[in-house]
């Protein structure tokens, strides 16, 4: 499976997910608002062939990206 580029609004929001964040959670802590996770989500999911948060992590994680631990560590 190739490399994901993503960006690092989305790598957080991919972080956030593993962690069970729900999107008003993980908006309020990125500071974004939930329309604007819901539409990223949206987009990261169709770039990925995904349909779930489970699949999305765990693609994401297969794709090469850190563990969410590791992606979390300076947004905490």
């Amino acid at each position: 499976m190739p490399v994901l580029h993503i960006t690092p609004s989305e790598r957080a929001i991919l972080a956030w997910l593993a962690t069970g964040a729900a999107n008003d959670d993980i908006a309020r802590r990125l500071g974004m608002d939930e329309p604007e996770i819901d539409a990223c989500l949206q987009k990261l999911f169709a770039r990925m062939g995904v349909t779930t948060r489970r699949e999305a992590i765990t693609a994401a994680m297969r794709r090469g990206l850190e563990t969410p631990v590791g992606l979390l560590a300076d947004r905490r």
